[in-house]
């Protein structure tokens, strides 16, 4: 609620600070006294609209301060923790004005925009005057407040946003699908042009190397033809250095075994030697492969790894890649099938939750339009209807918020059409309109305070009174500040403040708390008097405080 405001150098406000307190609020005084000034603080500090206008003359900025207890689970806190600024029940709203027009706002002395100061401040106080019906000329808003009145709405969210988001994963798998069938073909010549090939790891090195091979193949052939026939010749010396020493090994003892043993090994060699020369001899001349055959594999291996941007030993990897790829393509279809029956589970999960909504809204509008029109004769809106239309979205239109578009209309002459609220009312009708909807809802909504500016306008007798009763039980469950001119309205209220203009030259605003019971009775027989106050207006007054209390 709200607990204190503090302004200083607002028009004809030199510096004042006004104490609330919980309950019903009266805030009364002559016309042109500055309760218009007070009301338009109090929405500064809320976010609204800043006017150099709003500066005193003579002075170079004016500040409104506005304070605020509210409970931990308020959701202006989520706000703050969103904006990285300390969540707490006592907030501070604080906004200054520069005679140039310039303004800042101040929450909890941290440095916020005023969009933020806006949004926090609408979720602290609604205010409602014969011009301006928070919520109820909006109709965008009416689906909001009907929905909190039928306590409904939040699993709808969750379904929404479920089929919203397999329709999307629908879309992306589609799209990927298309973009696969279309290098469908690519991906299937790929992996066939490559099962042709038959790539091997390694391959490239081997190739060269026979091909270089190849390339002298005569003359490699030639000496190896040689090289054969040395180590195969008759004067081969190790053989007969073998054989001489052979002869004489017994004469030279076990030292013999020093020379032999090295010959012996060197004749093995010389024996792998020529076995090798025998291979590569008969590889040469027995080869299936010629120049032509492998400069031809070599180039189409060479221009497979162009194509696919990688080396020739990475081929063999490039091709499973491709296959399963390949593969996915062709099983696409299934997984289009599978996402497809998901956006349909989704979609009929939604659309069950949203009709159960629907339900609960029609049962709700019931019940609101049969309560509101039993607040209407007492507010002189005897004849008057409150219509609450629900009316079905095209499915283009569907949402989060479900499949109904919801208006609150209003008819204030027999037989006519029910129609929007702010082409059918006057300015006191709406005001009067709107104390009825907030009497049966006084449950719902987050603001903890309620002001009403001249709600009363243009009524008195029976019909203030009516006005009176109804804003006094409704500040049995929230704060409720009212401007009012009708002193059965102010009689009803717990809590009394006056406002005054005096000063000749230097003229401002005051405003005075009546705590005393004498102090109410002389300001209410004012308000039914005037300037001149009878014994008979203060026993009128002093009937209204009776009947009030």
């Amino acid at each position: 609620m709200l607990t204190s405001l503090s302004i200083k150098n607002v028009v004809l406000i030199d510096q004042l600070t006004i104490e609330f307190e919980e309950g019903f609020c009266a805030l009364t005084g002559e016309t042109g006294a500055g309760k218009s000034i007070l009301l338009d603080s109090l929405g500064l500090s809320l976010g609204a609209r800043s006017e150099s206008s709003l500066v005193r003359k003579g002075t170079e900025q004016a500040q409104v301060t506005a304070t605020f207890e509210i409970e931990e689970s308020h959701p202006s806190l989520s706000l703050l923790k969103d904006a990285d600024i300390a969540p707490d029940t006592n907030l501070i709203l604080r906004r200054s004005v520069s005679k140039d027009g310039r303004s800042k706002a101040y929450i909890n002395d941290q440095p916020v925009s005023a969009g933020l100061l806006k949004d926090i401040g609408n979720t602290l106080v609604e205010i409602h005057s014969q011009f301006e019906t928070q919520g109820l000329l909006n109709p965008s808003s009416h689906r909001g407040m009907l929905d909190e009145y039928a306590g409904v709405g939040g699993a709808l969210l969750k379904v929404f946003d479920a089929w919203k988001t397999a329709e999307k994963e629908l879309v992306t798998l589609k799209s990927e699908s298309e973009k696969s069938k279309a290098e469908e073909e690519y991906l299937r010549q790929s992996v066939e042009d490559l099962d042709g090939l038959e790539p091997k790891a390694g391959e490239e090195e081997n190739l060269a190397s026979l091909r270089e091979r190849l390339m002298h193949r005569e003359q490699v052939l030639e000496g190896l033809n040689t090289a054969h026939q040395v180590l195969n010749g008759e004067d081969d010396p190790v053989r007969k250095a073998w054989g001489l020493l052979d002869r004489i090994a017994g004469k030279i003892g076990a030292q013999a075994q020093n020379i032999t043993g090295p010959l012996d090994r060197a004749s093995s060699e010389i024996q792998e030697a020529i076995a090798a020369i025998e291979a590569i001899s008969s590889d040469l001349e027995g080869s299936e492969h010629n120049l032509e055959s492998i400069d031809d594999r070599l180039f189409a291996l060479r221009a497979q790894a162009r194509k696919h941007e990688c080396t020739i030993d990475e081929l063999p990897e490039v091709r499973e890649n491709l296959a399963q790829r390949l593969n996915m393509i062709e099983h696409a279809d299934d997984v289009l099938a599978a996402q497809v029956k998901k956006v349909e589970k989704a979609r009929k999960a939604y659309e069950g939750e949203a009709k159960k909504v629907s339900e609960a809204r029609k049962k709700a509008a019931v019940k609101l339009d049969k309560l509101v029109a039993k607040e209407l004769p007492p507010l002189k809106l005897e004849k008057a209807r409150f219509v609450t239309d629900i009316a079905a979205l095209e499915e283009s239109e569907w949402g989060a918020h479900g499949i109904d578009k919801v208006r609150f209309l209003v008819a204030t002459n027999p037989g006519s059409e029910p129609g929007a609220l702010n082409k059918i009312a006057s300015g006191g009708e709406m005001a009067r309109f709107m104390l009825a909807l907030k009497v049966v809802m006084a449950e719902i909504g987050v603001a903890g305070s309620l002001v009403f500016d001249e709600v009363d306008s243009g009524i008195g007798g029976s019909t203030a009174d009516a006005v009176g009763e109804r804003l006094a039980r409704l500040a049995q469950k929230r704060q409720v500040l009212v401007v009012t001119h009708a002193p059965q309205v102010a009689a009803r209220a717990g809590h009394h403040w006056i406002v005054l203009k005096d000063g000749q030259k230097d003229m401002r605003t005051n405003v005075i708390p009546l705590g005393e019971v004498g102090q109410r009775r002389e300001e209410i027989a004012r308000m039914l008097a005037g300037a001149t106050i009878t014994n008979e207006a203060r026993a009128a007054a002093d009937k209204l405080l009776e009947t009030g209390t």
